[in-house]
């Protein structure tokens, strides 16, 4: 299948959804049915003789694809009539809807999970006004991964406590830390500067003086 696609992208300047790419097989889409769909989204045309010499595909499959794909409600053969004559097209509004779908339950298992940590932690249920404060943080342009990796950090230091975390992220904005990459460039970066600003005779000579002289 990669092979397909991959001349299919150099024989023309065709484009695939990424969203698309990683969740077509969620969806109960073949590989030959996922190679259909590229090149129709592409193309607006609807010839199944002529996908057949494109694609290299048999005409009678490129038809059992097709059949298919509308059986599958991925795709809905529609015709339209314009100076007279009749065509017909390929609408892809139950494709759209479908992923749409696994878009929205994906946001809502990032929810729970946000959600289960932080009762994880705290070894309690979350109030109503925690989950708001959570909520806040997340419409503040927060994602979970920094939200998650603030909770880290306040059970590191052992402060279960809302407005810690909310410090620690208030903080951690205002260095331009967006990422748990940037939380750790960070931590190295204050090491560094930890050991630069240390003077460069720190060593305690008066506990060693016997040692010293023995």
């Amino acid at each position: 299948m990669l092979d397909k696609i991959i001349e299919l992208l150099k024989d023309r300047d065709f484009s695939i959804s990424k969203f698309l790419l990683f969740n077509y097989k969620k969806i109960n889409i073949t590989d030959e049915e996922f190679i259909l769909i590229i090149y129709l989204l592409n193309t607006n045309e609807f010839y199944p003789k002529k996908i057949s010499e494109d694609l290299s595909i048999n005409l009678g499959n490129v038809m059992e694809d097709i059949s298919s794909l509308t059986d599958k409600g991925i795709i809905e053969i529609k015709t339209i009539k314009q100076n007279n004559i009749q065509s017909e097209y390929i609408d892809f509004s139950k494709l759209y809807e479908k992923l749409g779908f696994i878009y929205m339950n994906d946001e809502k298992e990032e929810e729970t999970t946000l959600f289960a940590d932080f009762e994880k932690e705290f070894g309690r249920d979350l109030s109503p006004i925690e989950y708001e404060l959570i909520n806040g943080w997340k419409e503040s342009g927060y994602s979970d991964e920094i939200i998650q990796a603030a909770l880290k950090e306040a059970v590191f230091n052992g402060v279960n406590n809302f407005r810690y975390i909310d410090k620690i992220l208030y903080e951690w904005n205002k260095k331009g830390v967006k990422t748990v990459s940037d939380i750790e460039k960070n931590r190295k970066e204050f090491q560094r500067k930890k050991v630069e600003s240390k003077p460069l005779f720190d060593y305690d000579w008066l506990s060693d003086n016997d040692e010293w002289y023995n």
